[in-house]
């Protein structure tokens, strides 16, 4: 992409739509990089500018991680990046090489099948991934080309097209709005599937294009549009359009966030609209927030690595030790050339050093099977094969939608029991964005829909709906006051094509209004008040028309808007009535309210307001002041003067609002509830007991989102809140705010220890952080000195001490920045971010594990995450249950594999002390390959697959039990010592018990003595009972399967060892094991010495579970033990029951 160097862009006008203030207004940096974009690829006229064409990528969304071309050559560096694959390939090559005692077939056969398994699985999951952005790239889109519409893929869209979008349709890329079917030249768009908000908001056409209407007006505008180039936020724009007419200069218009229609967004009632494209592809700031996709791996497979390098040292050291001694045995002259196998001349004359080389890579060679490589295949295989135990999960199914839930990627299950923070949105996550008028309370009054009207109770009122039913004549006058003020205070639009049309539609006749607004609150509050006989009709010739209780259509006319602003916290309206009174009505947040007021019931008010939040419920306060003729002029000169002003216009009109906005008089207060998804406070509340923190990322209003984190009881009654934002930044400064907060948790944390749970705990205070988005970039931000750690490490501090904390009016990429902030810092806790809408990707893209909720709100989440549930209430499960189990199960996996490969390799390493170090193997090449491969590795991936240590409704009704296996529990070094010291005593016992059992004895009825390769056969046939009962020790869900597989892998290598010494086989050219197994069978002291050494072996491990059991029981044991008691008491109660009823007379 070319740049047009030099350009710089004019200062813009400011926007208050939400993005972090600066000290400049959007638009007023010197800009060196900008593009310029002609609009219909047309060229400017002669002599007004140069024609610099650009190019520009065109507009394919891409969201895959390999192509056709690369996916060999990449997938192969990712995978051989794991350090078994690579230490196997390197194995393979040295066997390839040098002279080695097992075949290389040994090594290369199972690291082929690794790489195969694992790369047609991340072949699949990528496949889907292409099969999504080809489904969207490939979508028909219309462009004005020559006058005439024409139809093409939305891939083919390039910077400079002049795009139609229809009704419902989604933009295909960023567009400036040029015009639309509307003649006032706006449309509504709701951003769904980018921030979450499924409310309406309003964009408004190029002053000098909305007039054109059709596709050959559109197709002869002349123009170019000069803007910035593409950067991430969602909430800022800049730039200019510069029209042609048949002047010579041209008219120049300042653009805005409020003029571009962005990718991933949907055009809601307007018929049509046209846009040119100036951001397309991976360019749209919906792309730009998405975070490149890297290869997530998951705390185990790390633990696993670890172990790895362990056992390569061991290895290592083996090999080193076996070449020394070797070389020391071999010191004395002719050693190690008995009479039958003298050396060659050529072979006295090798260099020693290289001799020594080669027997140590001989040795690795032996020695090699202690790193399993069998074991990344059976963990691939059960990361796929469990997998889908979450999507067939029945309880996971959402019956409104028809979907259950979706796995992306499975290198993750186990990750999911190990999650420390979960980041959550809360639009359309933990809420359902539904908006419910719950009740109003006028003049200390409390008014319920349906239980006041009129005035007069209906039949379903209560107690408590009703305070003072029959108001006098002035409480009268003021509560229907009220109720306009709601009518009349908003920035509702109707839809037309269910217009109410005035007195002649009934108001009773069913149909309702199709209200339209940036916020839903609105829309509650007006269809609320329906109930109450006020209805809102429409905005006319700015003329607002509203419905009051005798069916009469009221009239007043708009004359100003005091728009919203979440530093305010209020908006007003400024109206005059039919009779000439002038009226300025005013909503907003009580904070904001009370402190203006200075008549009305305020006492009353506040404490029903202060109820109704503790509630959950969203309040707003709502005032009025009568205006004289002459103080409305004063107002309407003092607006003018700051709307004109080009310099700190934001500013002056905040000022020109805080001077009107005085002396009111309180009305009443309404009470909105945005509904909570079902079961959301029951998993917030389970997550917290399970020692999981909770965070809540939202682009709302603090006060809209901290009702919500209320109502889910992520704060509590006695939460004590701490606030770092822009409000209280404006009267301290940020070291300031950071140290006092600082000093107030921590006094808290050092009379008590604070854990994960403390949130809930009674005995100390409970915290709660409220942080903006603005106060979190200086927070991130670098510091003069060039250090930013210092403010990072005291916020990280204070969130650690705090139960819950909350974060609002957060642009995408910060709540990637919040994620990081956390997974990076020194615990490095594991992070679970959730979310619905394309504003939630950077953020799911980020945290270790990703989750996309399904629902209306676009699938650009669920699309990006590595999992997908359809309602925030199946994270419970999928945490408390599924997670436990994938952990559980795979660190037993992890666990035995080393055992029983310390097992399996240990003897091999004690039996060259007794062979003159001369890499004689013990065991027979068929055992060295299939002991991994069949003997041992199905009840393994059965048990990692099956097992349940604990009942599934145990784990959902004691969320605390998730805590025992936190932080990596049972893949701690002080686990993996146990293990390997077990499987260390466990070779010594099967090595040295069959040695010195057979020591100088004959063992078969003919006199015979054994030979090392029966000898080796009983070592292999004591090791493989040994290790298959362990596994079967530690089952604690038993199944007919578990029962088949164990006993059936046990049958299976008795049957293999029978066939494969007993039937003389032409494939091959000599039988070393002919014989042998069934010679040994035929011995009694054998089958002694099998049943011994395999008794004496489990012992020490049946030992240390009773006594730990018994002495230090963990949570999950306890519960263990509690159950098995009930099962035992419960047909005992039965019996006696049948008892004494049999005895009843």
């Amino acid at each position: 992409m070319e740049a047009n160097p030099g350009k710089t862009l004019p200062p813009g006008p400011a926007h208050t739509d939400g993005s972090v203030s600066h000290p400049q207004c959007a638009g007023e940096e010197d800009w060196v990089d900008s593009r310029t974009v002609y609009v219909g690829h047309r060229e400017p006229p002669p002599g007004t500018e140069a024609y610099i064409p650009q190019r520009y990528p065109d507009n394919r969304i891409v969201s895959s991680k390999y192509t056709f071309w690369n996916f060999i050559p990449k997938n192969l560096f990712e995978q051989f990046r794991r350090i078994a694959n690579f230490y196997f390939l390197i194995i393979f090559l040295v066997q390839l090489i040098i002279d080695t005692p097992t075949s290389p077939v040994t090594s290369g056969l199972p690291l082929f099948f690794v790489i195969m398994v694992t790369a047609i699985k991340q072949g699949y999951e990528d496949w889907l991934r292409h099969k999504a952005d080809n489904a969207m790239n490939q979508c028909p889109v219309h462009c004005v080309q020559h006058g005439r519409l024409v139809r093409k893929q939305s891939r083919k869209l390039r910077v400079g097209d002049i795009v139609l979008v229809k009704e419902d349709e989604t933009f295909p890329c960023d567009l400036i709005f040029l015009s639309s079917s509307r003649a006032d030249g706006t449309c509504h768009v709701t951003t769904a599937s980018l921030d979450g908000e499924s409310s309406h908001k309003t964009h408004y056409a190029v002053q000098d294009t909305k007039g054109f209407h059709s596709e050959e007006d559109i197709d002869s505008l002349h123009a170019t549009i000069e803007c910035e180039q593409p950067q991430p936020d969602l909430y800022k724009f800049v730039g200019r359009i510069n029209v042609y007419n048949d002047q010579n200069d041209p008219v120049v218009r300042p653009l805005g966030s409020e003029n571009l229609l962005l990718r991933g967004a949907t055009l809601k009632n307007t018929e049509k609209i046209f846009g040119v494209a100036i951001y397309t592809g991976m360019e749209t700031k919906m792309a730009l927030n998405y975070q490149s996709k890297s290869q997530k791996r998951s705390a185990v497979e790390k633990s696993m690595n670890t172990f790895l390098i362990v056992y390569l040292c061991i290895l290592i050291s083996k090999a080193l030790v076996n070449t020394v001694l070797k070389y020391v045995w071999q010191s004395t002259p002719f050693q190690d050339e008995p009479w039958y196998n003298r050396k060659t001349e050529a072979e006295r004359q090798r260099n020693l050093l290289l001799r020594a080389f080669t027997d140590f890579l001989a040795f690795m060679v032996l020695f090699n099977y202690i790193i399993p490589v069998s074991m990344y295949v059976t963990v691939e295989m059960q990361k796929l094969l469990g997998s889908y135990f979450i999507a067939w999960d029945g309880e996971m199914l959402d019956e409104g939608l028809g979907e259950g839930p979706l796995v992306n990627t499975s290198d993750l299950n186990e990750e999911l029991g190990q999650v420390e923070y979960v980041f959550t949105d809360k639009t359309g996550t933990l809420t359902e964005n539904n908006m419910e008028f719950k009740e109003c309370c006028v003049e200390g009054r409390v008014c319920v829909p349906h239980a006041v009207c009129n005035g007069q109770a209906l039949p379903d009122a209560s107690a408590m709906d009703m305070v003072d039913a029959s108001p006098g004549a002035s409480g009268r006058e003021r509560e229907e006051l009220f109720f306009r003020a709601l009518c009349l205070c908003h920035t509702i639009q109707v839809k037309d094509d269910d217009e109410v049309d005035g007195p002649q539609k009934p108001r009773d006749s069913g149909k309702r209004s199709a209200y339209i607004s940036s916020s839903p609150d609105e829309v509650a509050l007006v269809e609320g008040i329906q109930r109450f006989g006020f209805t809102y009709l429409r905005l006319k010739d700015n003329y607002m028309e509203l419905l009051n209780r005798d069916s009469d259509v009221e009239r007043f006319e708009l004359l100003e808007v005091l728009s919203f602003d979440s530093v305010r916290r209020r908006m007003s309206v400024i109206v005059k009535s039919a009779t000439g009174e002038i009226y300025l009505f005013c909503k907003g947040a009580d904070s904001s309210i009370f402190p203006r007021v200075i008549e009305g019931k305020v006492d009353q008010i506040r404490s029903r307001v202060e109820r109704n939040a503790v509630e959950g419920l969203r309040t707003l306060c709502v005032a009025y002041k009568r205006l004289v003729p002459e103080e409305y002029e004063g107002i309407c000169k003092l607006l003018q003067a700051a709307k004109v002003a080009l310099q700190d216009r934001d500013k002056k009109l905040a000022e020109a609002y805080e001077q009107i906005e005085t002396d009111l008089v309180l009305l009443g207060a309404t009470a909105v509830e945005d509904r909570l998804q079902e079961k959301a406070a029951d998993t917030i509340e389970a997550l917290q007991k399970a020692g999981i923190k909770v965070w809540v990322l939202t682009g709302d209003k603090m006060e809209t989102a901290a009702a919500t984190c209320y109502a889910c009881k992520l704060f509590r009654r006695n939460t004590q809140l701490l606030e770092v934002t822009t409000k209280r930044l404006e009267e301290q400064s940020l070291h300031d705010v950071l140290f006092e907060l600082s000093k107030t948790v921590l006094r808290c944390s050092t009379s008590l220890t604070r854990d994960n749970f403390s949130g809930l705990s009674a005995d100390m205070q409970d915290y709660g952080l409220i942080i903006d988005g603005a106060s979190l970039s200086l927070i991130m931000k670098p510091r003069e000195d060039g250090s930013s750690s210092n403010y990072r490490e005291l916020f990280l501090d204070i969130c650690r001490n705090c139960s819950a904390v909350l974060c609002c009016r957060m642009a995408p990429l910060q709540k990637a920045q919040i994620v990081k902030l956390i997974k990076f810092s020194k615990e490095r806790p594991i992070t679970l971010a959730i979310g619905d809408g394309a504003n939630d990707v950077s953020m799911i893209l980020e945290a270790h594990v990703g989750i996309g909720v399904i629902g209306r709100e676009g699938r650009q989440a669920a699309r990006n995450s590595d999992y997908a549930i359809p309602k925030f209430k199946h994270l419970k499960k999928m945490l408390l249950v599924h997670g436990h189990f994938y952990y559980i199960r795979i660190s037993e996996l992890v666990q035995y594999f080393f055992y029983k490969n310390i097992c399996f390799i240990f003897p091999q390493f004690l039996y060259q002390f007794f062979c003159g170090f001369s890499q004689q193997t013990l065991y027979d090449t068929a055992y060295l390959t299939l002991y991994n491969i069949s003997f041992t590795s199905l009840p393994i991936l059965l048990y990692s697959l099956m097992e349940q240590h604990v009942a599934m409704d145990t784990l959902k009704r004691d969320p605390a039990l998730y805590r025992d296996i936190a932080k990596n529990a049972l893949l701690r070094w002080r686990a993996f010592i146990y293990w390997t010291l077990l499987g260390l005593f466990d070779a010594l016992v099967f090595f040295f018990g069959a040695y010195f059992m057979f020591e100088n004895t004959t063992v078969t009825s003919n006199g015979q003595v054994f030979g090392n390769w029966t000898f080796g056969t009983l070592v292999f046939t004591v090791m493989v009972f040994t290790v298959t009962l362990k596994l079967a020790l530690d089952t604690h869900y038993w199944t007919w399967i578990n029962h088949f597989v164990i006993w059936g892998s046990l049958l299976f290598y008795v049957v293999f060892s029978l066939l494969w010494g007993g039937v003389v086989w032409p494939f091959l050219s000599y039988q070393r094991m002919y014989y042998v197994f069934i010679q040994m069978l035929s011995s009694g002291p054998a089958w002694l010495a099998i049943i011994l050494l395999v008794t004496v072996s489990l012992l020490p491990d049946v030992l240390k579970k009773v006594l730990c059991r018994q002495l230090w029981p963990s949570a999950i044991e306890r519960v263990q033990t509690r159950n098995q008691c009930l099962s035992v008491e419960q047909p005992t109660v039965f019996m006696l029951s049948q008892t004494s009823s049999s005895l009843t007379f």
